[in-house]
């Protein structure tokens, strides 16, 4: 059994020894996290996990009274890789500051672990299972859900769920959860959060190329963290009812898969046409929103990764956030500070809906022409799916939620970059001062 390397943070520069400017040093089997400026405090923790863990270290305990909380959480998203192994004490801590880093332990490994685990394994009902078991475990009460699949989507009007994953041996599904825990069957939903559970993204008929599909089990993302958000939320004491809809499919390739130049028709009257087959998480995502419209609640937030343009813009660093209320919009921006996460409000304008014109439908999946804002279109879409024309609503493209390749911050595979966030917009949104 490995023995438990101990690691105390100092405020003192490393000997000279060690290199300049030298993060960390070493000593029987202790290891010191040298940190001289305090404004960089987080991310070198979060640096000096990573490195531990590239190291081969697998049983780490923090140890001195110059952890943080903030400080310690970034360590262990620092020490973290996706095939495990790994053992973190978190050392002396106030019994609030244990319970809030384990709930954030729990519901960001369960998000890591379903982006990285094997499309084989997480298949559209594989996730829709597990995201009601795990949240039904934290509170078995107040959580109840039910999942759709299959012909009975295309009968219930979820046309876009359909058609994308009908290509598939596997049936594409919907998962309608519900946590309620008021007691009262007639209570008012406070909000919705919906997620894009594309489980694997061959692009279908406007298929990707192998390095562009091969980190396509990630497509999920979406999924996986509006959920890791509410189990978070919850285990932060949310108090008002929340509904989640994860829209799950695979986008495979087969004589049964939709095409370009079909037509779908949503439950609200909207036509669509596919122009492309790989624009499919506005598909989904436009039945989830739908769904959750029907509730009549309030707020209504989607997470998704949706398009490689908020990548292009913002790189994997940042999540987009989009609303056609800009206070909303930035409402969500500083819930994403204040939790020490990253996200940038990209521009949506009722405009951005025009460049989606199509000659046989009421508008097309994707753009068309030179110099149009892929991100900003993508969202406009998704607008057309919610009430007011989307002004309590909010879009977050997930651009940070999967590492293509490790850095000095993130192991490669899922981050749970975003849980943090959306849970302090669902506490905001259900707490008495509201969001904005």
């Amino acid at each position: 059994m490995p023995a438990t390397m101990k690691v105390i943070l100092s405020h003192e520069a490393a000997a000279a020894h060690w290199g300049d400017k030298a993060l960390l040093s070493f000593r029987d089997d202790e290891a010191r996290v040298h940190v001289t400026d305090a404004a960089a405090l987080v991310q070198k923790a979060q640096q000096a996990g990573r490195k531990l863990d590239a190291m081969g270290i697998k049983q780490v305990a923090l140890a001195g009274e110059d952890w943080t909380l903030e400080s310690r959480w970034a360590f262990a998203q620092g020490f973290y890789n996706a095939k495990g192994g790994q053992q973190l004490d978190f050392g002396t801590t106030s019994p609030e500051e244990r319970a809030e880093l384990e709930a954030r332990e729990r519901a960001c490994r369960w998000v890591r672990e379903m982006i990285n685990g094997t499309p084989e394994d997480i298949y559209p009902a594989a996730l829709a299972t597990e995201a009601g078991k795990f949240l039904q475990a934290l509170a078995p009460e107040a959580v109840s859900y039910r999942i759709y699949s299959g012909e009975q989507l295309k009968d219930l009007g979820y046309v876009g769920i359909y058609e994308v994953g009908r290509g598939s041996e596997r049936p594409p599904t919907l998962l309608e959860l519900d946590f309620n825990p008021t007691g009262d069957a007639g209570a008012p939903v406070a909000a919705c959060l919906v997620g894009k559970g594309i489980t694997f993204d061959s692009g279908g008929y406007s298929i990707k190329p192998s390095d562009g599909m091969a980190v396509m089990k990630s497509d999920m993302g979406g999924a996986a963290t509006v959920t890791g958000a509410l189990a978070l939320a919850i285990q932060r004491g949310l108090g008002k009812r929340v509904k989640l809809f994860l829209c799950c499919a695979e986008n495979l390739v087969s004589g049964h898969a939709y095409k370009l130049g079909d037509i779908l028709t949503y439950k609200n009257g909207v036509t669509v046409e596919i122009l492309n087959t790989d624009a499919e998480g506005r598909l989904v995502l436009a039945d989830g929103l739908l769904a959750a419209s029907e509730t009549g609640a309030p707020f209504i937030l989607d997470a998704a990764t949706l398009t490689g343009a908020a990548k292009m813009a913002l790189g994997r660093d940042y999540n987009a956030v989009f609303s056609m209320n800009d206070e909303l919009a930035q409402a969500t921006v500083r819930a994403a500070r204040d939790e020490y996460e990253k996200a940038w409000q990209l521009p949506l304008e009722p405009f951005h809906l025009g460049q989606l014109g199509s000659a046989f439908a009421d508008m097309a999946n994707v753009h068309g022409g030179e110099g149009m804002a892929g991100a900003s279109t993508a969202a406009a879409f998704l607008s057309r799916f919610v009430p007011e024309q989307g002004r309590n609503w909010v879009h977050m493209d997930l651009s940070g939620s999967y590492q293509k390749a490790a850095n000095d911050l993130w192991a490669t595979g899922g981050k749970g970059h975003g849980v943090r966030t959306i849970a302090a917009v669902l506490a905001r949104v259900c707490g008495e001062e509201g969001l904005c």
